[in-house]
């Protein structure tokens, strides 16, 4: 079952053609890639835009290796636009990239091209990555479920939805499991992470 995002597709939305790169940040696991990949996606589609206009690029994906060279991504990009119609650019995970500041802006001056992109190290989370747009970044913080997002993706309320909120928190991986052990252990693996 899908949790709506609703908050954060308006952000996006409100943003499309503001010639700025917008940029998903947010704590790890928070949903930045599902907002991107597949909510976002999927509102672009139920609103007419061809499937050859939206090019996703997930640099996680070892398949897409070789896209993590700045001139390779670009080439495959831009070899993918080939009429003046407008096209989306989602890209998860840009950090991979060496010298993703410069392949971000090279976009800029392309009037048919609305690039989004996630990352998820320090460098990437920072400031600093905005500054590097040269005033051309569009910030898009994201947050893990709110407990109104929580709620409405139960379709209820009750105290005991509350303390499980509490104890567990809003990551949409928690929320969606069922079982408590499960959630504990995924839970400490995110925190272990963040320590390593």
């Amino acid at each position: 079952m899908q949790i709506k995002r609703e908050k954060y597709l308006q952000e996006l939305i409100n943003a499309c053609g503001n010639r700025m790169i917008k940029v998903i940040t947010g704590m790890r696991r928070c949903g930045k890639s599902y907002l991107l990949f597949t909510i976002f996606h999927d509102y672009l589609v139920g609103n007419g835009i061809p499937e050859d206009h939206i090019i996703m690029v997930d640099l996680e994906n070892r398949r897409n290796m070789a896209l993590r060279n700045p001139d390779v991504l670009l080439n495959h990009i831009f070899d993918r636009i080939v009429d003046k119609e407008h096209y989306y650019v989602l890209l998860d995970e840009v950090q991979l990239v060496s010298e993703f500041e410069d392949v971000l802006n090279s976009f800029l001056k392309e009037d048919n091209v609305d690039v989004f992109v996630t990352g998820s190290n320090a460098k990437f989370l920072s400031k600093d990555v905005i500054t590097e747009f040269r005033g051309r970044g569009d910030e898009i913080r994201i947050h893990p479920l709110s407990f109104r997002e929580f709620a409405e993706h139960r379709q209820s309320y009750s105290d005991a939805m509350l303390r499980e909120y509490m104890l567990y928190g809003g990551l949409p991986q928690v929320v969606l499991e069922n079982d408590p052990a499960r959630k504990v252990a995924y839970l400490k693996q995110q925190f272990t992470h963040l320590l390593a």
